[in-house]
């Protein structure tokens, strides 16, 4: 085991790390929805990997989303705070043998736990070789944890973002551990304000644990990822997070929602607007492609796109499933909304906490 990495700041580290190490056993340790099913349904095939992982590792699942893109065939994957490890395993049988994934955790107790469940799921997915590892790191630090620049295709992450107290050192990170194109496809929680300071400012490791404290609100991210040369964050989902009464009078009337969001690292030459036709061609999805809340691609459709989601669609890992440059007569104008407000297409979360 790697000796425990130093933070920059031990005192709300040490809360998160006592609370996912010691106090939080299982997802009904929670004080709110944040660990709860999500309304929307997850895609059928993720549906049947997430069936068959082991009872063991399902119930120590603290996510607050689903943070698993489409098109993760031989892609090499970054999972920053990968807990029992639910979502490496699922990703492992996703990218395949030629891919990879990796997990980094601040808590050894989580990278020893999911260490063991390695090789029942290389076997229940049929893969021959492992292709998953747990690193010991912290995901504001993660050349220290061993992850090169310009080495990953995608990074993933589920509710841990808002774990940390500095959350542009992790998308800098993240922006240096991906290739040119790559994205950080993510859920987290957000809040419909900016947090009281009172709030912000707590050492309560379950205000700080449960990601209450931490949370950002959710214009925040959209200048932090232009800060870092992120694209502008693509909303993909939303959800509402129930709150228990006993911790209502100490969020001050903030609401909380878990929101899933995509970046990508794009190149300095940019594309123009220009019109595009999916092919059909991304195995799970092939009459049509939803790659957020207001763009839904469907096969063989001309449709005209902006200049920076033109950009993401050549750069990254769905351009050999697009032709661009098409016919424009006959094509429809997507959706060219940004920075979208989660908090305006909230859906009911299905369980609550009372």
């Amino acid at each position: 085991m790697a000796s425990t990495p130093k933070s920059a700041d031990d005192g709300i580290v040490g809360n998160v790390k006592e609370y996912y190490g010691k106090t939080i056993t299982s997802t009904d340790d929670f004080k709110t929805s944040v660990a709860c099913t999500r309304s929307s349904k997850p895609p059928q095939r993720i549906a049947e990997l997430i069936g068959q992982i082991h009872d063991d590792v399902a119930s120590k699942y603290y996510g607050c989303g689903l943070c698993i893109p489409s098109c993760l065939e031989g892609c090499n994957v970054l999972d920053l705070g990968s807990g029992a490890g639910r979502d490496c395993f699922i990703v492992s049988k996703l990218v395949g043998p030629s891919g990879r994934v990796t997990g980094v955790d601040i808590t050894e107790e989580q990278i020893t736990f999911a260490n063991q469940y390695k090789d029942y799921h290389r076997e229940k997915f049929g893969l021959k070789e492992n292709n998953v590892d747990f690193v010991l790191g912290y995901m504001e630090k993660l050349a220290e944890a061993g992850i090169d620049s310009d080495s990953h295709d995608i990074i993933i992450s589920n509710c841990v973002i808002c774990l940390s107290a500095d959350k542009p050192a992790v998308l800098k990170e993240g922006y240096r551990a991906l290739k040119t194109g790559g994205e950080i496809y993510f859920s987290d929680m957000y809040a419909d304000r900016p947090l009281p300071e009172k709030l912000k400012n707590s050492t309560d490791t379950v205000l700080w644990g449960e990601g209450l404290s931490g949370s950002l609100y959710w214009k925040e991210l959209i200048n932090i990822a232009e800060e870092v040369g992120f694209s502008t964050p693509r909303l993909v989902d939303a959800s509402v997070i129930n709150i228990n009464k006993e911790l209502l009078d100490l969020v001050e009337g903030t609401k909380y929602a878990s929101v899933t969001y995509r970046l990508f690292k794009l190149p300095e030459d940019r594309s123009s607007e220009t019109v595009v036709r999916y092919r059909g061609s991304i195995s799970d999805h092939e009459d049509q492609l939803t790659f957020d809340w207001n763009n839904t691609f469907k096969k063989g459709q001309a449709v005209k796109v902006d200049a920076e989601l033109a950009t993401i669609l050549r750069s990254s890992r769905y351009a050999s499933h697009f032709d661009f440059d098409c016919d424009s007569d006959l094509a429809e104008s997507a959706s060219q909304s940004i920075d979208p407000n989660p908090f305006a297409i909230l859906k009911e979360s299905t369980c609550s906490k009372d």
